[in-house]
């Protein structure tokens, strides 16, 4: 069982949205010990270029690495979809992404549309495109509608998660998805969770989708010699951010309190 001396997993975000993922682990693992590095001086993500994306998530992975992080997650939809190979290919630790949840989309719609909720990069990816032909190839009666939620990933750095403002920019986005009959809703991003209870206002009943169980299950599976989910006690969570710490921190809790 993990001790103070345990080695840390390391978790990446271009900002805050990884903390949703964060969330997902402690409820599963709560003994695990984290580091969190948040690119905040470069966030987001979503409309840099693939070079950019890859040569900043290579500086955060090196920094977790320096910490002694045992395993990787890369908690960043974008980071994921154009550098998690590349970084795969680098390290000597297990790296764990995030990807929409297609997949779970496609098996709980009974309208046959999917709306998909990304950043503009993510959608633009091969990484994605291919995840969107083999699940379309298992389902060929899925219809998905994807959508680049511009403005949420900033909505979520500020902390606007229940502003007028945020309600707008989110019922804009989902209710054209609505009207063309999306009953399931993939948050691909993992700061969309954070707006998760305007998401939900929103989508009338329509199912919403994120993936931070999915990460949680995985980094159980990979990292099965330490039995953290019955060790006593939670373990210590760090954070650290390429912009200012202070205020990066103060977001972090606020974030997780809810």
């Amino acid at each position: 069982m993990p001790g103070r001396g345990a080695a840390p997993v390391g978790v990446f975000d271009s900002g805050a949205g990884g903390l949703s993922v964060v969330a997902a682990i402690r409820a599963a693992l709560p003994a695990l010990p984290i580091r969190y590095f948040a690119d905040t001086a470069y966030a987001p993500y979503g409309e840099r270029s693939e070079e950019e994306i890859l040569e900043r998530t290579r500086y955060a992975c090196g920094r977790l690495l320096q910490e002694g992080a045992c395993a990787l997650v890369i908690a960043c939809n974008t980071a994921t979809a154009n550098a998690i190979d590349t970084i795969r290919s680098e390290v000597g630790v297990p790296v764990i992404g995030v990807e929409p949840g297609l997949k779970p989309g496609a098996a709980t719609t009974k309208s046959g549309v999917v709306g998909v909720l990304a950043t503009q990069a993510t959608l633009a990816s091969e990484r994605y495109r291919t995840l969107a032909r083999k699940v379309q190839a298992d389902a060929p009666g899925v219809r998905f509608l994807e959508h680049a939620a511009r403005g949420w990933v900033e909505l979520v750095e500020a902390g606007e998660i229940d502003s007028p403002r945020a309600s707008q920019s989110v019922r804009t986005a989902i209710e054209p998805l609505l009207a063309q009959g999306a009953d399931t809703l993939v948050l691909g991003c993992t700061h969309y969770p954070f707006l998760r209870g305007a998401i939900e206002r929103a989508a009338r009943g329509a199912s919403v989708i994120e993936t931070g169980p999915a990460v949680a299950r995985e980094l159980q599976r990979r990292l099965p010699e330490q039995d953290l989910a019955s060790s006593a006690g939670r373990g210590p969570l760090r954070f650290e951010s390429s912009g200012d710490p202070a205020q990066f921190e103060a977001l972090a809790h606020r974030l997780l309190a809810r």
